[in-house]
C-alpha cells in the first residue's frame, strides 16, 4: 500500500478527584534517570524525550503500544513516491500565544541537524527530507530522495518549535527556561539540573488536558531513596522500581503497580573503530596490545556466549526482564522469528579465543553507568565475572551517567553497557542509530559509539528504508538485523520490563517506550 491518511481521534479519559484531596491539583513524581537538557533537539535520550513530551508536541505521536497516531498533523498522505503532504492542526498556540503554522515546521526541520555539540543527534529523523514546501499556513509538503515510508514515524521524534521564538535560541536558553516554550500540555516553570523540573498545566492545550495543575518532576537516581520517598509520601509516583522492591510494593495495600514489557534493549557496545589496540584492552601483564582483539569476530562471539543471560534476568533483574538476542522483544514488527539469544557456553568461548590467537585471554575494562538503567552497575559486575571465567580478565568501572555518556560519545571505551528504546516499535530505529555506519550527513549511526561499520548491512537497511510494502520492508529489516547480530555488532543482554509504582488512588497508562509522563497519570476513576 503506497498511501494512507490518519484522522485525529483522542479517546476521552474520565478523571475524578482523589479521595480526600481538595482538587488533586499537584502531582509529585520521582524518576530514576536524570533529565540532561530541556532542549528537545539536543540529546536523543529517553529521560529527555519524556520531559520534552510535557512541554512540546511533534507532528505525529506514538500511543502506549507504539502505534502511530496524529499529533500537530491531523493527517499525512503521500502525493507521489517522494512527497508527503501533511495537514496541520488549526487553532493551536504556543505557550507564548503565537499561532502554530507550517513556518514553524519548516524552521524546526532546519534546526534539528544543526544543534551544536549534540551527543546523540535527532538528525537521523530529518536527513531523509530533501526539501520543504509550504502550501498554505496549515499544509506542508516534505520531499524525500525517492520513496521513504518511515517519514511519518520519524516525525514523531521531532518536537516542533516556534520560528519567531526559537530563531536564535541556544540549548542554554532552553535549560534556563527562556526558550522552554512549546505547544504541549504543560508549561515550563523551572529546571534544576540533577534535582527537578517544575511544570504547570497549559489550560489552552489543544488536546486532552492533563489532570494536574502543577507537576513536580523530581530526579532521584538512588533506588533506595526513590522507594523510600514513595513509602514516606514525599512523592506519589515513581518509575524504575528497583527489582528488589517490586514484590514488597505490590503487596502494600497503600500502593499499586503498573508494568509492561519494554521496547528497550540493554546491550554491550564494543570498540570497532581502532585496529591497533584499544584503550582499555591489555595483555595479561597489563601492557597495551598492538592489535585490537575486539575487531575479531571470534572474540566478539566468545564474549557473547560467555554471558549467561538467563542468570542475569533471574538473579540480577529478578525476572523484571527477558533475555535478548536481537533488538526487539517477541511480538514486535521486524523481530526475527526463532532467533534466540546465544546459550552460555564457556568452553566454546575459550576455544574461540584460542582460535583467534588469545589462548591465555587478555585484560579488559568494562564500563557502564551506575544510575541510568535498572541494576546497571550490578549487570556489568556480573558480566565481568562471566568474562573472567573464560580468560578475559575483566575490571568493571561504573560511573554516573552524565560522566559516562560524555566519555562514550567521545569513543573513549573498549566495551561498555548502554540501552536503546525503540519508540517506533520496529528495528529501523536501532539499526539506523546503533549499527549503521556513522554518517553525520545522513544522520546514521548517531548513537553508534563503537563505530561499527558493515557495508552489507548499510545496503540492506537502505533498501528497507525505501520499501513501501510493509511485508517486504519487514523482511529487509529482519535481514539487516540478522547481519548485525551474526557479526556481533553489539551484544544484546535483555529487554527490560517497565515498572512504575504509585500511591493507591492513582491510575497510570504504562507505555512500552518507557517514557514517564505526568499526563499518563490520573486520579483513579470512581468505581
Amino acid at each position: 500500500m503506497i498511501g494512507f491518511a490518519r484522522a485525529a481521534g483522542v479517546a476521552a479519559i474520565s478523571t475524578v478527584v482523589l479521595a480526600g484531596a481538595a482538587q488533586a491539583q499537584t502531582l509529585t513524581m520521582a524518576v530514576g534517570a536524570p533529565v540532561t537538557s530541556i532542549d528537545p533537539h539536543y540529546h536523543n535520550l529517553s529521560p529527555n524525550n519524556a520531559m520534552a513530551d510535557h512541554i512540546f508536541d511533534a507532528l505525529t505521536a506514538f500511543d502506549p503500544r507504539a502505534r502511530l497516531t496524529p499529533g500537530l498533523a491531523e493527517s499525512w498522505t503521500p502525493v507521489d513516491d517522494s512527497t508527503w503532504e501533511l495537514r496541520l492542526r488549526q487553532g493551536v498556540r504556543f505557550h507564548n500565544g503565537n499561532d502554530f503554522t507550517a513556518e514553524d515546521v519548516a524552521f524546526t526541520l532546519e534546526r534539528v541537524p544543526n544543534v551544536p555539540n549534540s551527543p546523540s543527534s535527532f538528525a537521523t529523523f530529518t536527513r531523509p527530507i530533501r526539501s520543504v514546501e509550504i502550501v498554505d499556513p496549515h499544509t506542508i509538503r516534505l520531499r524525500t530522495d525517492g520513496p521513504y515510508p518511515l517519514l511519518p514515524t520519524d516525525l514523531a521524534s521531532v518536537r516542533i518549535l516556534d520560528r519567531e521564538t526559537h530563531q536564535n535560541a541556544t540549548t542554554e536558553d532552553f535549560n534556563a527556561g527562556r526558550a522552554a516554550i512549546g505547544t504541549g500540555p504543560f508549561r515550563f516553570v523551572a529546571y534544576r539540573p540533577g534535582d527537578r523540573v517544575e511544570l504547570e498545566r497549559n489550560d489552552a492545550y489543544w488536546g486532552q488536558k492533563p489532570a494536574w495543575q502543577r507537576v513536580s518532576y523530581r530526579i532521584i537516581t538512588n533506588n533506595a531513596a526513590r522507594t523510600a520517598a514513595l513509602l514516606a509520601g514525599d512523592v506519589e509516583f515513581i518509575d524504575q522500581v528497583p527489582t528488589t522492591d517490586i514484590e514488597r510494593l505490590r503487596g502494600d495495600q497503600r500502593l499499586s503497580i503498573s508494568e509492561v514489557v519494554s521496547l528497550r534493549v540493554i546491550y554491550l557496545a564494543l570498540d570497532h573503530m581502532r585496529e591497533d589496540g584499544s584503550p582499555f584492552v591489555a595483555d595479561n601483564d597489563g601492557r597495551p596490545m598492538t592489535r585490537n582483539p575486539l575487531k575479531d569476530l571470534r572474540v566478539r562471539q566468545a564474549l557473547s556466549m560467555a554471558i549467561d543471560r538467563q542468570a542475569i534476568v533471574s538473579r540480577v533483574m529478578q525476572d523484571s526482564a527477558i533475555p535478548a538476542g536481537q533488538f526487539l522483544p517477541p511480538g514486535s514488527y521486524s523481530r526475527i522469528p526463532d532467533y534466540e539469544p546465544p546459550r552460555p557456553d564457556p568452553e566454546r568461548a575459550r576455544r574461540l579465543l584460542a582460535e583467534a590467537g588469545y589462548p591465555q585471554g587478555f585484560r579488559l575494562t568494562l564500563h557502564g553507568p551506575n544510575d541510568r538503567y535498572t541494576n546497571d552497575a550490578r549487570i556489568i559486575q556480573a558480566i565481568g565475572q562471566m568474562w573472567t571465567r573464560i580468560g578475559v580478565r575483566t575490571t568493571v568501572e561504573a560511573q554516573p551517567w552524565t560522566t559516562f555518556i560524555a566519555r562514550a560519545g567521545r569513543q573513549e571505551f573498549s566495551a561498555f553497557l548502554v540501552g536503546w528504546g525503540s519508540a517506533s516499535g520496529e528495528a529501523s530505529s536501532p539499526l539506523r542509530a546503533l549499527v549503521a555506519s556513522f554518517d553525520r550527513e545522513r544522520g546514521w549511526g548517531a548513537s553508534n559509539r563503537g563505530r561499527y561499520s558493515n557495508p552489507e548491512l548499510d545496503r540492506v537497511l537502505e533498501a528497507a528504508l525505501r520499501e513501501l510494502d510493509d511485508e517486504k520492508r519487514e523482511k529487509l529489516l529482519q535481514e539487516a538485523t540478522r547481519i548485525a547480530m551474526d557479526d556481533v555488532a553489539i551484544i544484546p543482554i535483555h529487554n527490560q520490563k517497565n515498572v512504575w509504582a504509585m500511591r493507591r488512588g492513582l491510575e497510570h497508562t504504562a507505555r512500552a517506550d518507557e517514557l514517564t509522563r505526568a499526563q499518563d497519570v490520573r486520579p483513579a476513576a470512581a468505581r
